[in-house]
């Protein structure tokens, strides 16, 4: 399993192309041994998945295996320029350190941390999502760390939406990663949560640096959340949701 696993991630800019994931083909005997040869490549990327998932001890640290498995899977589909990718569980109270950044190539945490949400998605919790310019809701799926400069946050992340009409407004939205006072313990102790944003995931301004730096020139950042809508329409979640049907079909 460890060699199927360094495979899969040395190789992860090449996965877009590669037709791992099928749908079930229709039931015939000339189609049953296909079907198994799917079937088991599928096993054998959910068992790696899961694997990894544990050896991270992610479930101590509060990532659900549903969103690292979707994050898992995408992130191989995407194409990312760089091994990380950083994962905002928005299933999680804003109180919870929910965004985890993953180096795959190397299989470690860089850094566990807060991100807020934005102001029109929820309070505590997040549970609205847009693409709309002035929504001021934060917009679900896969996004390409770009080029930094320096705005009215300091120094920011010029985010690209890889998710057409699910998060590709993200310029004309002005959506980065920027610093900001709200993003503290400190505010989750005076109001009970942190504060919110326009719509950018807005991080701590002790940690800003140290995550841009991470993510610039091609890493990936993938905010998740578990809507059945958006699941139903990401083509980069496409062959993840196939595979999780796939992988039921075999197990039963």
């Amino acid at each position: 399993m460890g060699i199927v696993l360094l495979g899969m991630l040395a190789g992860f800019k090449n996965m877009e192309n590669r037709k791992i994931f099928t749908t079930p083909p229709p039931v015939s005997p000339s189609a049953s041994t296909t079907h198994s040869k799917v079937i088991t490549i599928e096993a054998a990327h959910e068992l790696a998945c899961s694997n990894l998932y544990d050896s991270l001890k992610l479930a101590a640290a509060g990532l659900s295996k549903e969103a690292f498995r979707y994050a898992w899977f995408g992130f191989q589909k995407a194409g990312f320029a760089k091994p990380i990718l950083a994962i905002a569980d928005f299933s999680q109270s804003s109180r919870q350190k929910r965004l985890y950044v993953i180096d795959f190539k190397n299989q470690k945490v860089l850094l566990n941390t807060y991100v807020a949400h934005g102001r029109n998605s929820g309070q505590e919790y997040a549970s609205k999502f847009s693409n709309t310019n002035s929504s001021y809701q934060s917009s679900l799926g896969f996004y390409r760390g770009l080029g930094t400069y320096q705005g009215k946050h300091g120094l920011s992340l010029r985010l690209q939406g890889l998710e057409k009409n699910i998060n590709d407004q993200a310029f004309e939205r002005a959506i980065v990663m920027h610093g900001a006072d709200y993003v503290s313990e400190d505010f989750i102790r005076q109001t009970g949560r942190l504060g919110r944003s326009l719509g950018c995931p807005a991080v701590s301004q002790a940690e800003h640096q140290q995550l841009i730096k991470l993510l610039r020139d091609g890493a990936g950042l993938f905010l998740y959340y578990p809507d059945a809508h958006y699941l139903s329409k990401s083509k980069i979640l496409q062959q993840a949701v196939a595979a999780n049907y796939n992988v039921a079909v075999s197990n039963s």
